[in-house]
């Protein structure tokens, strides 16, 4: 089984997410205690994706997370790197147009798309900016992009507790309903060391993005980043 390491060589972390596709949404319900289904949700009332708009969902892994702007009536794009991923993820949903794609380098036309999106996704690639320029380029002028990513909460007391959780708990419950456990001894290293929410607002404005804003689910276990495209 492959663990991807905190340099994130693209091979590396293609393979890993290969190694646990099968099981993925179902083994990320019980890490996350259920409380990716309404992160999920509030990704979908902020992209707020309207009947005849174009979605990018980047990292969209086995088209879960796409599914809420199938049904606002967009037309949405599952982009992921691993092949293992979409590979499940046509398996379930053989009508998407899921898409091989390299987030730092994606294989769509500049100014593509009404909104993009990624989720849970931007902290495995290796290149953090090269993937924010590139969102950016394939965003429609007036266009916005949500990304929802871990974070690190801002209540002291209450971030000593949820990194235990992540050191000493996560292995544990992973090595029980994961095909691939080590994956999450990456997860919980990655976490920690992802920027905090104000420098991803920094790293937004810096490849171009107007209008940042930030706002923290669960506590900032979590924390949504929107920009606009100016026109």
């Amino acid at each position: 089984m492959t663990r991807a390491k905190l340099d994130k060589q693209p091979h590396e972390v293609a393979s890993m997410f290969d190694d646990v596709a099968a099981h993925y949404d179902l083994t990320n319900d019980v890490l996350s205690l259920f409380q990716d289904r309404r992160w999920r949700k509030e990704v979908a009332r902020a992209v707020d994706a309207r009947p005849g708009q174009t979605v990018l969902d980047l990292a969209a892994g086995t088209g879960t997370s796409s599914m809420a702007f199938v049904e606002s009536g967009a037309y949405v794009v599952p982009c992921d790197f691993s092949l293992g991923m979409l590979k499940e993820g046509k398996r379930r949903h053989p009508w998407l147009p899921l898409t091989a794609g390299d987030a730092t380098r994606l294989p769509f036309r500049d100014d593509a798309f009404d909104a993009t999106t990624i989720s849970f996704g931007l902290r495995n690639v290796q290149d953090t900016d090269a993937a924010l320029r590139e969102l950016y380029r394939v965003t429609k002028p007036g266009g916005r992009v949500v990304i929802c990513e871990f974070s690190h909460p801002t209540w002291a007391p209450f971030r000593t507790v949820y990194e235990e959780y992540l050191m000493r708990a996560l292995p544990p419950i992973a090595r029980a309903v994961s095909s691939n456990p080590d994956a999450y001894v990456y997860l919980a290293e990655s976490i920690q060391s992802w920027p905090e929410q104000r420098e991803l607002a920094g790293m937004l404005q810096k490849a171009g993005w107007s209008k940042v804003a930030w706002r923290n689910l669960t506590g900032g276990i979590v924390a949504l980043h929107r920009g606009v495209k100016a026109l």
